[in-house]
């Protein structure tokens, strides 16, 4: 994905090109020997970075200047132009930046800078000895990057049930389940990155429970774990089907990389795949599945797939784009029961299916934390710091429920984007930088070639605005209630997206600026 946007483009930035020709908030893509660098003025300063994404490869020159950073189009990365750091997840790397040096008039690109220095210890006084993240997952990941990141020289150790490290888990519905992505892409990271770093990270160990008085983590097998700070990021678990044949070795779940190469090892030799539910995770899966030339019906309850969360038109799309490449609907109908070969449904169709794949929704992991005595309400209950209500304890990703400064409304999403961000700022918060999280939601679903691209928070509206045609895949709908923006979603639009997402950030500085 990245190889085209790395080829040399544009003008050799070593022969320099005129200021005068870079306007003030402008970006130039050019190039230094094989390296595509992006020049980008603020004011007076001009900097030289990488022009790809460090996630997936996204073209940075096309994405969006917000201050001192760029933001990926692809999927809100954002780096900082003065180090390169990536500042916000999906993306973990730095871009390497390049020195500038201005010689009559024009902007000549001169030696690529060194890497950033390792942080500076922080001094042990006044931090946690040891940090204990339960969970591997997006959350629990960039917490324990971002710990490290900042300085932090004491134990972490991050510990999840799932037998494989941090992975990329969108992946798992969307590239590596249709067979364009090799295995090695999915790891996050390497497990000597956990060595290096210092990173305890303990695979297959479920915990029993979380004892708050003694600040310890109790496991399954029966061995503990101390902890100063405790970040819970478990995520959420797959609602699994109470019917009959609902556990039969064909009927599949997806939420880890186990679960996916399941998927993928049954569809080698499936001819026929129900998909039960319509939401982002079934309609991938179907994508998928017809990647792989396997014939796919969908059943679901609704009318219009996703119309609840993005509206009749955007779901009209989606339904007509799954249509286009063979998917077949029943919708306003939902499954009665499962058999070797065949699913049975309430309007007393029966479907021939050699593979079923389950996507109704997820639930919140929340049992360990309310055995402790958490404070819960349709996740693990935080404030602004993403803390518990117990002292020491945070939580962060698909479990958290937290004051949405966007909205008003006390929110829970299970965004990937999300998730990695929390993580983020939890690990800051263990630290006492008392950060609020206010970072404006964001997620994309991929159908074929189309993705959607979706910023904020809206669970209900009163009006959606449409600008644009949402039949051309050319559109940006905005959600409102009560006459305020609180979601965006653009499809052939990412530069809008991203504008949006600075949109929400400034309306919510202003409301901030108004209320002092």
């Amino acid at each position: 994905m990245s190889a085209e946007q790395s080829q040399p483009s544009g003008p050799d930035l070593t022969q320099g090109v005129l200021l005068a020709d870079l306007a003030d908030g402008a970006m130039l893509l050019g190039h230094v020997g094989d390296d595509a660098v992006l020049l980008a003025r603020r004011g007076q300063d001009v900097f030289a970075i990488g022009a790809t994404c460090t996630h997936y490869g996204g073209p940075l020159a096309e994405g969006l200047l917000a201050g001192d950073t760029v933001r990926c189009p692809w999927h809100h990365a954002c780096f900082n132009l003065r180090t390169g750091e990536a500042l916000r997840a999906p993306a973990l790397n730095p871009v390497p930046c390049w020195r500038v040096e201005r010689q009559d008039g024009r902007i000549v690109v001169r030696e690529k800078a060194a890497a950033a220095a390792k942080p500076e210890p922080l001094p042990a006084a006044g931090m946690p000895e040891s940090i204990v993240i339960l969970g591997g997952g997006a959350a629990g990941n960039s917490a324990a990057e971002t710990l490290r990141r900042e300085g932090y020289a004491g134990s972490i150790a991050m510990v999840s049930a799932d037998s494989s490290g941090p992975y990329d888990r969108p992946n798992l519905s969307k590239d590596y389940l249709a067979g364009n992505a090799p295995e090695e892409w999915i790891p996050l990271r390497g497990p000597e990155f956990y060595r290096d770093h210092g990173i305890d990270l303990r695979l297959g160990a479920r915990a029993a429970a979380i004892d708050t008085a003694q600040r310890e983590v109790r496991f399954e097998d029966g061995s503990r774990c101390s902890y100063d700070a405790l970040l819970i990021a478990t995520g959420a678990e797959p609602v699994r089907l109470d019917l009959p044949g609902g556990d039969l070795p064909h009927v599949h779940y997806l939420r880890s990389l186990d679960d996916s190469r399941a998927i993928i090892e049954r569809a080698k030799s499936a001819r026929r795949a129900v998909v039960i539910g319509a939401s982002f995770i079934g309609l991938e899966v179907a994508a998928s599945l017809r990647a792989r030339k396997v014939e796919v019906h969908v059943v679901a309850p609704e009318a219009i797939p996703m119309e609840r969360i993005m509206g009749r038109e955007i779901g009209e799309l989606v339904r007509t784009m799954h249509e286009e490449h063979g998917v077949q609907f029943h919708l306003g109908t939902t499954v009665t029961s499962i058999g070797d070969t065949s699913v049975e449904l309430k309007n007393g169709e029966t479907l021939a299916a050699d593979l079923v794949v389950v996507g109704v929704g997820v639930r919140p992991a929340v049992g360990l934390a309310e055995k402790a005595g958490l404070t819960i309400d349709r996740g693990v209950v935080v404030d602004k710091y993403l803390q518990t209500s117990a002292p020491g304890i945070f939580a962060a990703g698909d479990i958290a429920r937290w004051p949405d400064p966007h909205t008003g409304d006390t929110i829970r999403v299970e965004h990937w984007v999300v998730a990695q961000r929390q993580g983020q700022a939890a690990a800051r918060n263990m630290l006492g930088r008392r950060e609020p999280f206010d970072a404006v939601p964001f997620f994309w679903s991929m159908h074929y070639d189309v993705p959607i691209l979706y910023v904020g928070h809206a669970e209900k509206w009163d009006e959606a605005e449409i600008d644009g045609r949402v039949e051309d895949k050319d559109c940006r709908v905005t959600y409102r209630r009560a006459g305020r923006t609180l979601a965006v979603a653009t499809i052939g639009r990412d530069a809008e997206s991203l504008r949006a997402e600075v949109e929400l950030e400034r309306q919510l500085a202003g409301a901030t600026t108004s209320a002092t």
